[in-house]
């Protein structure tokens, strides 16, 4: 169930229950993103600044998905000064980054997803829940968007 807030400016997207949840928060932050003229066409800046957005969202879904028991619901927070990606799952462990591969295992797949975070979030973390936990991360507005009301 997709749907934007009373002000536009928090959208929540439930994905308990559902299918091809990357996919589908994928779609739907980039909807969001164009509702919020981030994309298409916003400058270079906000254009690159969406992609990071994408990626972001990818990653901690896929990791609510992997470590979490699935992802229970998506919500981004659009504000002047940031957006706030957060994702819902049901295990309460805290996210842990998984130590750099050694040298002779370069060609492993997995363990990058909070590198990835770390690196194009300006800052994130996670807070227990009731039964699970909130990961959230936050990237600045880039400026000439509109800011939802």
């Amino acid at each position: 169930m997709e749907q934007p807030g009373p002000s536009d400016r928090t959208w929540s997207l439930i994905l308990s229950g559902t299918t091809d949840v990357v996919s589908r928060s994928r779609d739907f932050a980039r909807q969001a993103l164009t509702a919020w003229h981030w994309l298409p066409g916003t400058g270079e800046i906000a254009r690159e600044t969406a992609e990071d957005v994408l990626l972001l969202v990818s990653e901690v879904v896929a990791n609510a998905c992997l470590h979490g028991g699935g992802p229970r619901a998506l919500v981004l927070d659009c504000s002047a000064e940031r957006l706030r990606i957060e994702v819902t799952d049901g295990n309460p462990a805290p996210p842990v980054r998984v130590p750099a591969h050694g040298p002779g295992d370069r060609g492993q797949p997995g363990g990058h997803g909070l590198l990835i975070v770390e690196r194009l979030a300006r800052d994130w973390g996670s807070e227990p829940g009731v039964d699970g936990k909130r990961v959230w991360c936050e990237v600045p507005c880039p400026p000439g968007i509109r800011v939802p009301g």
